[in-house]
């Protein structure tokens, strides 16, 4: 305890040293708090294309950047329907960024008499019949001021509001339906869908539909159970694994800072230490004090990156104008892991000047001067 207040006395001596080597800290930390927070809602996001339609299992193009960038071929839902355990399976085609007063909305293609659809319910008049109607979710609706008999436009085509439907699924509700024919041609799909959602006879669990379409079509990405969903969105994963080398790139970079700041302030106090040493403190304890400045620098660098971080994330998302597709999500374990490597960087950074501070003669340093 005695170490740890001589610890904070000794940086509040040198506050600008203290304060210039935790902001370095603080940035390494903030970076990678705010790529963690992005990439948890881009998986976030990702995993909330699950319950398409109410449907038991979503599949999914296995390398697609995230799931509305997929492509499967059509001729994959009839070998679906034949599959063992699968009750029905119907082509989506979804569509970002096309419907020009809500960019963030989706406009999804199917067949109006799909099992997916037939699940909907409708507030104001009916499902869509054609290729020049469009069924409106109950949010969008309601954002955009829509009706019945209302235009809206969905990639420069001016669709009439056959309906608005209700399904419970907030990207459904704040999206639109469209044919599935005039959303292929929209996206250049022909032939082809974004994904499959697919039902399961009732004697099949879940967990045996999964296992059942993974070895048949082992190029899909199914999600549907949490173990596969939280692995949804490509791009998500690829901010975490770009997470993880900052925080190593930090932990080296940071360390280093650390580690020099401390050697100068070791070099600095000899005489400091050499007299500790004098009066019966033992190089454990010497090093120790030194160690325990690192951790302390480092730790509240580490607090205060965690806020840069929490607010560098929003603010990223917001210049990239993507707020409307990704919500920055910021966990416990975020936070936690991100306050590790703070504490690494104190202990790391600290290793080598408290050894050589734990190796001053005091003859020596105490005959120099």
């Amino acid at each position: 305890m005695t170490a740890l207040l001589q610890s904070f006395e000794s940086l509040e001596r040198r506050p600008l040293r203290t304060f210039l080597t935790a902001l370095g800290t603080a940035l390494g930390i903030a970076t990678i708090v705010a790529l963690l927070a992005v990439a948890g809602g881009a998986q976030a996001s990702a995993t909330k294309f699950l319950s398409l339609g109410g449907s038991d299992l979503g599949l999914f193009q296995r390398d697609a950047a995230d799931p509305t960038t997929s492509v499967l071929p059509l001729a994959l839902v009839s070998e679906l329907r034949r599959t063992r355990g699968v009750q029905a399976a119907t082509p989506l085609v979804l569509l970002v960024g096309e419907i020009h007063r809500s960019p963030g909305a989706i406009a999804f293609g199917a067949y109006p008499d799909s099992f997916v659809t037939d699940r909907y319910v409708f507030l104001q008049g009916h499902m869509l019949t054609g290729d020049r109607q469009v069924a409106v979710g109950s949010g969008l609706a309601a954002q955009l001021h829509l009706h019945v008999g209302d235009t809206l436009s969905i990639a420069h085509r001016e669709l009439s509001v056959s309906g608005i439907y209700h399904m419970g699924v907030p990207e459904q509700d704040d999206g639109a339906v469209i044919a599935f024919g005039l959303a292929q041609a929209l996206a250049g799909k022909q032939g082809e869908a974004t994904t499959i959602a697919v039902s399961l006879a009732p004697t099949v669990s879940r967990s045996q539909g999964v296992e059942t379409i993974r070895r048949r079509f082992p190029g899909l990405l199914i999600l549907g159970d949490g173990v596969s969903a939280p692995r949804a969105g490509v791009s998500g994963v690829l901010l975490s694994r770009l997470a993880l080398v900052l925080a190593v790139i930090a932990l080296v970079i940071g360390g280093v800072g650390v580690m020099n700041t401390m050697l100068m302030a070791v070099t600095e106090r000899r005489t400091e230490f050499a007299l500790l040493a004098a009066v019966g403190w033992s190089g454990p304890q010497i090093a120790l004090r030194v160690m325990a400045e690192g951790v302390l620098t480092s730790l509240i660098g580490a607090a205060l990156g965690l806020l840069l971080g929490v607010i560098g994330a929003q603010l990223l998302v917001g210049l990239l104008g993507a707020g409307e597709y990704v919500a920055p999500n910021v966990t416990a374990w975020d936070l936690g892991r991100a306050l590790l490597v703070g504490v690494l960087l104190g202990v790391l950074g600290g290793m080598y000047p408290a050894w050589r501070a734990a190796r001053l003669s005091p003859a020596k340093v105490l005959a120099e001067r």
